[in-house]
């Protein structure tokens, strides 16, 4: 089920308005077929069951897979999301879309995660969490944002946060940074720890560490190193 997004048509336009003629027109098809398979009755049982042969792959999920390849590498994320959307993609399919997809489908899935409305609001979570364990700073920019903001536990979004400065992710990638910030002792805590091993290694501490650190308004007793 989609939440209400208002500017999911002016998206749709701006994107169209960017290319050409011919991948236009695809995008235009494969958005059709994409409403099409969500207007469509569900299917009485699932794939797995018993005797049951598997359901073709949906043309707009194939779309999905090619959609680098028609819209360019610059305007597939949001291609690819804008078919998430239009199919109203349900938990099933985003799961088999990110565990079967490239890096790039993997991202476009994290990236639609805020704007899906899944039966219930945290079940994706383990896409965030798979993302979080990889070194792809891309991916790992991907999962945080809103549905992490608001569904991610308090310990495993503080270690997206330091993840976020060990691989050397922006932290305005981080939606909610100063909301679930503010206020975290433990979170203070875990940024003076790691400011302190990078000052005793000679290392500079990272301008996003002292800001995050900043942010949580906690006062932290100085190590001597």
């Amino acid at each position: 089920m989609l939440r209400s997004h208002q500017n999911q048509g002016q998206q749709e336009a701006a994107l169209a308005a960017a290319l050409d003629t011919t991948a236009g027109t695809w995008l235009k098809t494969a958005l059709a077929r994409a409403r099409s398979a969500a207007a469509a009755v569900p299917a009485t049982a699932p794939d797995s069951a018993p005797g049951r042969r598997p359901r073709p792959v949906a043309s707009w999920e194939l779309a999905f897979s090619a959609a680098g390849r028609h819209l360019g590498p610059e305007n597939a994320d949001t291609g690819r999301v804008l078919l998430l959307l239009a199919a109203a993609a349900d938990l099933p399919t985003l799961t088999r879309l990110y565990h079967r997809g490239t890096a790039d489908e993997r991202r476009a899935v994290l990236l639609a995660l805020p704007r899906l409305d899944p039966p219930e609001p945290a079940t994706a979570l383990p896409l965030v969490e798979d993302a979080l364990r990889t070194n792809d700073t891309r991916l790992v920019a991907a999962a945080l944002g809103p549905y992490a903001a608001a569904h991610l536990t308090p310990h495993a979004w503080r270690h997206a946060v330091l993840k976020c400065l060990f691989t050397g992710v922006p932290l305005a990638a981080v939606d909610g940074l100063a909301r679930r910030a503010h206020g975290d002792a433990e979170l203070a805590r875990m940024l003076d720890d790691y400011a302190a091993e990078r000052t005793a290694a000679g290392r500079p501490v990272p301008p996003d560490l002292t800001h995050a650190l900043a942010l949580t308004g906690v006062a932290v007793p100085s190590k001597e190193v």
